[in-house]
């Protein structure tokens, strides 16, 4: 008999490793027949990029812009007066609460001196690296609706992530490892439909990182013989046999192969990525982070850095939870846990040339309220008619505050930049046309963007 080739073996063994079930590669389908039949291949893009990937930072709960990027000297010298406005909670009407002064003082930072408040010192240290933009504007003011939106772009209903749509764009730089990854503890408010591929091809979803011991689940083989794992390949090759003949799309069965192919290579590029026995002492001690800890946020903005350097395209890290109601004070904690490891991201990127082509996004689903029904409130409430947001690195508009919100932060004065337009600059910095990265589900073609947003050419330098 001759002997089996690997990839024969992965088409008879198609369930074979722990990895397939966490991208759910299982589940292309026939629509997968658009895409090509290796839906990692790297893609041309639409015209010259200046990013080759994302590394995309999300404070789920709502981080309080007022409180952190939005600097406001009138909330100090108002507070406790009540000020008039047309819309709470999603509801338009005539209201008029008291303002609410911010817990952190805000001073300048870098040479271009932006203004950032103390919550993130560190932070503060990079601006002159910073493209903030003070105007971003979203549609919905529950955590979940708004959370599945800045993912997704949709608002009411699941749809295919950002990250899953730059996989799909641009492919993979690295065939062993996957081209989308989420690296968070917890699911954010929308659950795995933020990181999910809805109709694209399942192959394009994000892997799921979680940190600890073992990051990813059964990313190696359970058995611990060849022999043994012959044994269990062969009785899945046995049921898979019996069901390749019943398939309509080969197409679809080359690319779930491919995946495969994927799946095979992370029981060796993985686990390398989480090694970091290698990173020097200063290194580590620049993230905040103690040798051979495996969580917290310093381990995953340290492990988003390695993904990057390896190729892989769309990097999340997710940190839980913003949604402080009750003591705007719980804002400290959680700023400690990601101010340090950002700024040590990006500076790390730009010494090692990797910033230069890497978007690094700091984002949250929506602002908290510069107002209050009760005069004496210590928290604040969801606000998504104006808020904070950031990039850094690809070509961006350094040490540049694009934007402005009212004397209040309560609403866009100036600059307005919609959810959508957010969406199309990103895809526009790697080379891709929002407009014309479509995929066509149910009788029309859909994109990230919908029918809307335009790029902000005024972020790019």
């Amino acid at each position: 008999m001759s002997p089996i080739t690997r990839r024969e073996l992965l088409k008879n063994a198609a369930g074979g490793f722990g990895a397939i079930a966490l991208a759910n590669l299982l589940s292309e389908d026939a629509s997968g027949a658009q895409a090509s039949a290796d839906p990692f291949a790297p893609k041309p893009t639409h015209f010259a990029p200046r990013a080759k990937r994302v590394i995309f930072i999300f404070l789920n709960g709502g981080c309080s812009h007022i409180d952190a990027f939005d600097f406001k000297p009138k909330l100090w010298k108002d507070a406790g007066k009540t000020v008039k406005f047309y819309e709470w909670q999603g509801k338009p009407g005539d209201y008029n609460f008291f303002i609410k002064r911010p817990q952190w003082d805000f001073r300048p930072g870098g040479k271009c001196g932006m203004m950032v408040s103390d919550l993130f010192p560190h932070i503060r240290e990079i601006t002159d690296d910073i493209c903030m933009i003070n105007s971003l504007t979203s549609d919905h003011t529950n955590h979940y609706e708004a959370s599945l939106g800045m993912h997704t772009g949709s608002f009411t209903f699941a749809r295919p992530s950002v990250g899953a749509w730059v996989s799909y764009g641009l492919g993979t730089e690295n065939r062993n490892l996957p081209s989308f990854v989420v690296l968070t503890p917890t699911l954010p408010y929308a659950g795995a439909q933020t990181f999910g591929s809805d109709f694209l091809p399942g192959s394009h979803q994000g892997t799921l990182i979680t940190p600890g011991e073992k990051p990813i689940a059964d990313l190696l083989p359970r058995t611990r013989t060849k022999q043994l794992q012959k044994l269990e390949l062969d009785l899945i090759a046995e049921a898979n046999r019996a069901n390749l003949g019943q398939s309509p799309e080969d197409a679809a069965l080359e690319a779930r192969i491919r995946s495969f192919e994927t799946a095979f290579g992370m029981q060796i590029a993985a686990p390398e990525v989480f090694d970091l026995s290698r990173e020097k002492n200063a290194t580590l001690e620049s993230y905040g982070l103690q040798r051979g800890e495996t969580r917290g946020f310093a381990w995953q903005c340290l492990v988003a850095r390695r993904f990057a350097e390896r190729g892989v395209r769309f990097i999340e890290l997710i940190n839980s939870n913003w949604d402080q109601h009750g003591d705007m004070l719980n804002h400290a904690p959680l700023a400690r846990q990601v101010d340090q490891p950002v700024a040590a991201l990006v500076q790390d990127l730009k010494q090692r040339g990797m910033l230069e082509d890497t978007l690094v996004v700091f984002t949250t689903e929506f602002g908290r309220t510069p107002h209050h029904m009760q005069k004496d409130a210590k928290g604040r409430e969801h606000h998504h008619q104006v808020f904070s947001s950031w990039f850094a690195g690809a070509g961006v508009r350094s040490g540049y505050v694009h934007g402005l919100s009212d004397e209040y932060g309560i609403e866009p004065a100036a600059d307005k930049v919609h959810l959508h337009d957010f969406h199309a600059t990103i895809l526009h910095m790697l080379g891709l046309d929002h407009e014309r990265l479509t995929f066509q589900h149910a009788g029309r073609d859909y994109r990230l963007t919908d029918v809307y947003g335009e790029v902000v050419y005024d972020l790019l330098a």
